[in-house]
């Protein structure tokens, strides 16, 4: 996901679930080969669950940026699907306290900043992250909900 055009896609599918109100967002970082969120799913997206119309609209979108050469990196022999963009069965963590959320958004802001991935040198430096939303009150990103008001 180094191309900006596969981040706008996943930055449009939060916009779009989002005003749609399937899910609010309360952080996230797009990472080069993933990504880590902060959010509430709401309800349904017409018969399918907003998590799968958000990984099943960014897999299309993804497979028309790519060519022919990049597309068979994603190739799965999978009898419901020719190619796999997104892990199966991500982790999901229940924020159950306040202290647990803060960890996690501390975990994914700084995220880009680690030594394996040296993206930015703080974290609200980093442009596809809601970090600088927390650290300077930037609103770069209308879908973004405050996780501060939730505690």
């Amino acid at each position: 996901m180094q191309k900006v055009e596969f981040k706008e896609v996943i930055l449009n599918s939060f916009e779009y679930l989002n005003r749609l109100k399937k899910i609010d967002v309360f952080a996230f970082v797009i990472m080069p080969n993933h990504i880590h969120t902060i959010w509430r799913i709401k309800e349904l997206n017409g018969k399918g669950t907003a998590q799968g119309s958000f990984l099943k609209y960014t897999a299309h979108e993804f497979k028309k940026l790519l060519n022919r050469n990049e597309l068979m990196n994603y190739y799965t022999n999978a009898a419901n699907k020719n190619y796999e963009f997104w892990q199966r069965d991500p982790v999901a963590i229940h924020l159950y306290s306040p202290e647990v959320a803060y960890q996690k958004l501390d975990y994914l802001h700084n995220n880009p900043c680690t030594e394996h991935w040296q993206l930015a040198n703080e974290p609200q430096d980093y442009l596809y992250s809601s970090a600088s939303f927390y650290e300077n009150n930037e609103i770069n990103y209308s879908f973004l909900k405050d996780l501060r008001i939730e505690f």
